[in-house]
């Protein structure tokens, strides 16, 4: 059996579906808001219980001290199979280390489950200290060989660091994401860019959206903040599908050049004999059937931004003049004597190593220095196994808004697919594979994915599934039970708490015969 026959669901990826896709059910049930850190808000809402638990088992009573609080978190993951231990950190932090994962070595597969131990450290800390950043510098789940996690309480002192912040605010914890707010500043210059002036984009808001949950594409997104208000060349490279387009754009939309025009061309589909036509135009009478003068792109293009896509296949004449415009910021049309000026912002892209094609000759070196100045790499979705939940959740919601039919979701089988398949189109497959399952469906949820060639993956067996949904249910159940207690039975409490409606509040405490009367002062339980 190859790597992706053995790709099948297995109890993690479950886990990770179940959790993801109950939230979906809960807001197509109703529940308010879009979070797209699902498995961070679950960590937050069972934050509580988990520190009473640890509190109980360490007795400890009162506030908490930097110490007690890392013997605290480390109680936490330690007694669900973690080996978690207090480390030597900066001054107004708490730093511990972790050299077994209590997922396994599953968590490779599934790195975004993170995301719900940093919600749980930093929601105990801002309850404790008023304020927290957790900052993961190495994980098990991403190669490191170890964790390294460094829980930063005084918010004078963590300027520099990457990672989630958690504040005590109105008595319950609230959290902004570092990956969501690189993600929303690039989003928000992206979404007004795109608008264009009919205002298109307001009328279809899930068409652009920017998915970047995986360390990959956050990293992707800082450097497009950096170099986009810069004039520096850009070289997007990364598999066809990747989405080297939607960074192209989100470079122009960050430039002093998103007023003007963004053009974008596929070099490898131009026709040979007409790249040099199509790029820097052509005279009247340069060649057969060129009845009249004709702007290239280079001149249309005048104060904006080009997007060269493909362009290892310019020919060897092509990349010698666009080696002259990069450099002189000149060209001459096809036929023409007279040198034209332009100013063009050149975002490239390639889907092979370029410095592999200078090195057999074939593509110009000093071109590649000139392009290459700023490198911006998309790995293929098969390395960002943290993007698929979300993409997933986006395309659909899209596909709903396309349509005008009912919500669909992913079913156990359906997400199975999803989770362990390589997708070697990237997103363009994932979103055609899901197009087609949204479309030929016969009711509410997905059961199969309509991949060729592959064979869907088998569901974990009926008594697995039966204990996970048990377990499950149960820490859900002990959680409301927790938050009804801290709120006395106010319902809009915990549905605040939890980040959802009351009326999905409700909802659960019929699913569990949960009694939120009893949990009010002066009723007896």
């Amino acid at each position: 059996m190859d790597e992706r026959e053995s790709k099948t669901l297995n109890p993690l990826t479950f886990l990770q579906a179940f959790i993801v896709q109950s939230i979906r059910v809960a807001e197509m049930s109703g529940a308010e808001g879009d979070s797209p850190d699902h498995i961070a808000t679950v960590g937050l809402a069972t934050s509580s219980c988990l520190e009473e638990v640890a509190r109980r088992h360490l007795d400890v009573t009162g506030p908490l001290d930097h110490d007690t609080y890392g013997a605290l978190i480390t109680d936490i993951k330690n007694r669900i199979g973690g080996r978690f231990e207090r480390a030597p950190g900066e001054a107004g932090s708490v730093r511990v280390i972790n050299h077994r994962c209590p997922f396994g070595d599953l968590v490779k597969e599934a790195p975004e489950l993170c995301r719900m131990t940093s919600s749980v450290f930093g929601a105990i800390a801002a309850r404790n200290f008023g304020y927290a950043k957790v900052e993961l510098r190495k994980r098990i789940a991403t190669g490191d060989g170890l964790c390294d996690v460094r829980i930063h309480l005084d918010p004078a002192r963590v300027a520099a660091a990457k990672g989630d912040e958690y504040r005590w605010e109105g008595g319950t914890v609230t959290a902004l994401s570092g990956a969501t707010a690189v993600t929303e500043r690039v989003e928000e210059f992206f979404c007004k860019t795109w608008a264009g002036p009919s205002g298109n984009f307001l009328k279809e808001p899930l068409r652009r959206r920017i998915v970047a949950e995986s360390q990959a594409m956050q990293a992707a997104l800082q450097a497009v903040e950096v170099v986009a208000p810069t004039p520096a060349s850009v070289l997007v490279t990364g598999e066809t599908g990747v989405g080297k387009e939607v960074i192209a754009r989100a470079v122009h939309a960050i430039s002093r050049r998103a007023d003007r025009v963004f053009l974008a061309v596929n070099c490898g589909a131009i026709p040979e004999n007409l790249v040099d036509s199509t790029l820097f135009g052509h005279e009247k009478g340069a060649f057969t059937d060129a009845h009249q003068a004709s702007a290239g792109l280079f001149e249309r293009a005048d104060g904006g931004t080009l997007f060269l896509d493909e362009v290892d296949c310019l020919t060897p004449s092509a990349q010698s003049r666009l080696l002259r415009v990069l450099q002189e910021g000149e060209y001459e049309r096809v036929g023409g004597h007279s040198p034209r000026h332009t100013d063009v912002r050149i975002v490239a892209a390639s889907n092979r190593r370029i410095d592999g094609l200078v090195a057999d000759g074939s593509f110009r070196r000093d071109l590649y220095y000139r392009l290459n100045v700023v490198p911006i790499h998309i790995p293929p979705l098969r390395q960002r196994p943290d993007d698929i939940n979300a993409l997933v959740v986006h395309f659909m919601k899209r596909l709903e808004a396309r349509y005008g039919g009912p919500p669909k979701v992913l079913g156990e089988r359906a997400w199975a697919v999803a989770l362990g398949y390589d997708w070697p189109g990237n997103l363009r497959e994932l979103e055609n594979v899901l197009e087609r399952a949204y479309l030929f469906a016969p009711g509410g949820v997905i059961e199969e994915l309509p991949i060729e060639g592959q064979c869907a993956a088998e569901p974990p067996s009926s008594s697995l599934q039966a204990v996970k949904k048990r377990a499950a249910m149960e820490v859900e159940a002990r959680v409301i039970a927790d938050a009804l207690t801290r709120a006395g039975g106010n319902v809009s409490a915990v549905a605040r708490a939890m980040g959802i409606t009351p009326r999905a509040v409700h909802m659960k405490l019929r699913a569990h015969g949960i009694d939120a009367a009893s949990y009010r002062a002066g009723s007896a339980r």
